[in-house]
């Protein structure tokens, strides 16, 4: 059975399904009728679900780590993600997104460069990610800084990228599935929209 919780904090409704103390899917909004559907709609197919008001302690942490990421805060993203039902490509993808740091950016070709396929197979994995805000696919923007597209408006894409700039001024490479990543400094995003 997949547990799903709901929580408004600061005005944002956050929600999680949980099942087996792994995050099936979670999602946030300014709604909660449409917070909620977008969980319902990640969930698999004719997977049972119940909604619950009260968050569990585990839950509570999950919720936590939404708001922390929402807000642009460093927050502990090594919840466990239930990926056992996802097509391996889009395990690779989600989890080279996973590892674009806080106050950085990369491209879509980038990461097709790191995990193999193409840009638009890495962007077709994007608008369907099924654990947002935890995998940041609000990092994964067009080669030349702009912002492509988001499944929440580009609007909060623009306020989550401006919650999470941290004054860096350098790019650098990180490791993903055993190649470079390059990733960029948030404020090149920014800067375009200034």
């Amino acid at each position: 059975m997949i547990e799903i919780y709901l929580q408004n904090i600061d005005d944002t409704w956050f929600a999680v399904a949980l099942k087996e103390q792994q995050i099936v899917t979670s999602s946030f909004g300014t709604d909660q009728k449409t917070t909620l559907c977008n969980v319902l709609g990640n969930l698999p197919f004719n997977a049972p679900f119940q909604v619950f008001h009260e968050p569990t302690a585990y839950a509570k942490t999950a919720l936590d780590t939404l708001k922390c990421i929402y807000d642009g805060k460093t927050a502990n993203t090594n919840l466990p993600l239930a990926t056992s039902h996802l097509p391996a490509y889009s395990k690779k993808v989600l989890k080279a997104t996973s590892e674009i740091p806080l106050g950085y950016v990369t491209f879509y070709g980038a990461i097709s460069k790191a995990v193999g396929g193409g840009p638009r197979a890495v962007g077709n994995i994007m608008a369907g990610n099924p654990f947002a805000p935890i995998v940041p696919c609000h990092r994964v923007v067009k080669a030349d800084f702009t912002l492509g597209g988001y499944g929440f408006g580009l609007k909060v894409k623009m306020q989550l990228l401006g919650r999470e700039k941290r004054g860096f001024s350098n790019s650098k490479e990180i490791q993903v599935e055993g190649r470079q990543l390059k990733v960029y400094p948030v404020e090149y995003v920014l800067r375009n929209f200034a």
